[in-house]
């Protein structure tokens, strides 16, 4: 089964943020990345698939119309798409409140028929139970596997798998080993990263000396905020890595229910915020310089998950440097997770109609390999106040939509947040590297101004 290229069945997307409550508060827009996952609207493109897709707020039908407008038939594929809102914008997570709610319950209940599948954005014991109330299976990892995607858990998983990693320590939690674990370590300051952290939030570069000068990526945090939580969720020390340049690639990966591993991409991070370590977007495919070693490596430690009985999609980060004999990839950590990386995949596939080929870590559409930048984070002042429709208007006006016949173009999400926020994400794909980044710079010139 792949969610990207479904033949038949009912996919019943649920979005929710099942993540820590504190770092998902940091981010602007936080609501809109329910959204995320509505790039399988276009699977709707087969005559024999259905899509329930549920969300806290009702989304802007502006939205719904620009993606099925993808499609050959928008008409048909509306009526295989079910809308479920639970009109709650501000209660978090999504499953939580659905799980109150009998009366959603049993609507969702109502709108499944034949085979399907649960498709969460993260899996916790609330997909679980909703799952169990359904009768349906779960796209993604039992929480009994949860470990294997925490830092902890990744470092567990790359030593069996044989990849190189940043010299550090694992399921770390109180103040002497912490302590311990930095004196251990070479160099003038170490990373510490919260085991189930996100998106970079639960970092903290640390001083061998001054833990009063900690840089923390999350804003208003403390050192004594940041071991209490190192308490109850553990952490990781490792060396920071003082390299430079240092880049960022990661790769993408699914596990089919049958436990068949594969790879499906490999990523340049685009990282910012106070630490540089916060996840802003991506470039696919990763450099040629270290593509390989990190399609290898992610293969890897995709065959211990299957082992381990790991299902759905998740992404692997990883660091890479120049060495003598070439580049290195170090693991950086495992995300059992859909994560950034996924819904760029997700559009540039599912729009192009592209393959990936392992051989050379390229998306192929028929003879032409396809390229893309994505970002989420494309803010201004300016944006704050329009909606969803006023932008993909103004795309296709300006020449920066997406081109059917020739296959590239921009493909926007997170539209929800514009009108309170100014803010939005979009992939932009091109028939090579340079293309595709033009086509960004471009779009962030026309939309942004910057």
């Amino acid at each position: 089964m792949s969610i990207f290229k479904p033949s038949e069945g009912t996919l019943v997307v649920v979005p929710s943020l099942s993540l820590p409550q504190d770092e998902l508060r940091r981010i602007t827009a936080a609501r809109s990345y329910e959204e995320r996952l509505l790039f399988l609207l276009l699977s709707l493109r087969e005559p024999g698939v259905k899509v329930i897709y549920l969300s806290s707020a009702p989304i802007d039908p502006d939205i719904i119309d620009y993606y099925l407008g993808f499609l050959p038939d928008p008409d048909d594929a509306a009526k295989r798409l079910t809308l479920i809102s639970l009109d709650e914008p501000w209660s978090q997570p999504l499953t939580k409140t659905l799980l109150s709610r009998p009366d959603a319950i049993e609507r969702l209940r109502s709108e499944i028929d034949g085979d399907a599948w649960v498709v969460p954005f993260v899996l916790s014991e609330l997909e679980e139970e909703l799952a169990s109330l359904l009768s349906v299976p779960l796209y993604g990892p039992a929480t009994s596997l949860s470990y294997y995607g925490s830092k902890s858990g990744a470092r567990e998983v790359g030593q069996e798998a044989g990849v190189p990693m940043p010299r550090g320590f694992g399921d770390v939690r109180t103040a002497l080993e912490i302590e311990e674990a930095i004196e251990a370590l070479p160099g003038e300051r170490v990373i510490v990263k919260l085991n189930d952290g996100y998106s970079g939030l639960g970092n903290a570069i640390v001083p061998r000396t001054d833990r009063g000068l900690t840089s923390f990526s999350m804003a208003g945090e403390t050192w004594t905020s940041f071991t209490a939580k190192i308490r109850d969720r553990g952490a990781v020390v490792e060396e920071y890595i003082e390299h430079r340049p240092l880049y960022y690639p990661s790769a993408l990966a699914c596990i089919t229910p049958g436990g068949q591993a594969q790879v499906l991409a490999t990523h340049d991070q685009v990282l910012g915020g106070a630490n540089g370590q916060v996840y802003q977007g991506c470039t696919f495919p990763a450099a040629p310089e270290y593509r390989a070693e990190v399609g290898a490596s992610a293969d890897r430690i995709a065959r211990i998950l299957a082992k381990r009985g790991v299902v759905g999609l998740f992404g692997m980060d990883f660091f890479a440097l120049k060495a003598d004999a070439g580049y290195a990839a170090l693991l950086c950590e495992i995300n059992l997770r859909i994560g950034g990386t996924t819904h760029p995949f997700g559009a540039a596939v599912m729009t192009t109609g592209a393959t990936y080929d392992p051989a050379t870590g390229l998306l192929m559409s028929g003879n032409q390999p396809k390229y893309y930048t994505a970002t989420d984070n494309c803010a201004a002042a300016c944006l704050r106040g329009a909606s969803p429709g006023d932008i993909t208007r103004t795309a296709e006006r300006l020449g920066i939509g997406f081109d059917a016949e020739r296959r590239t173009g921009n493909v926007f999400h997170l539209l929800g947040a514009l009108p309170e926020h100014g803010k939005l994400g979009f992939t932009s794909i091109g028939d090579s590297r340079e293309e595709a980044d033009e086509l960004h710079a471009l779009t962030r010139r026309l939309l942004c101004g910057s």
